[in-house]
């Protein structure tokens, strides 16, 4: 797999910091996105939960409290409030290509690196 891996990820987040070093420590190239300063658009989240292949409620953060106000949401309302918060999104996710893996745990990325 040749494809260009890229990294959406929030710098405060363990699971992201984790992630990145095991990125850095295969030598991999990638490019790291900070989702928090360039802002995921409804069609970049379709698009990423097309390439992970789960349904829209998997990347919700459900913890977050404002994640109690869409338990009857339906999709497009989940992805709305995730373009408007960005703390409801599951991080970090790696994209390779037309994969993509939500890495908790961390070691999911391997998965893009084979």
């Amino acid at each position: 797999m040749s494809d260009r891996i890229v990294i959406y990820q929030k710098p405060t987040c363990s699971k992201c910091r984790a992630t990145l070093s095991l990125l850095k420590e295969s030598g991999a190239e990638f490019e790291s996105i900070n989702y928090y300063e360039t802002l995921l658009t409804t069609d970049k989240i379709r698009e990423l939960i097309q390439k992970l292949g789960i349904p829209v409620r998997d990347l919700l953060r459900k913890d977050e409290p404002s994640a109690g106000n869409l338990s009857a949401a339906t999709d497009d309302e989940i992805i709305k409030a995730m373009v408007e918060n960005p703390d409801l999104i599951q991080r970090p996710i790696v994209v390779r290509g037309s994969k993509a893996r939500l890495c908790r745990p961390p070691e999911n990325v391997m998965e893009l690196l084979k």
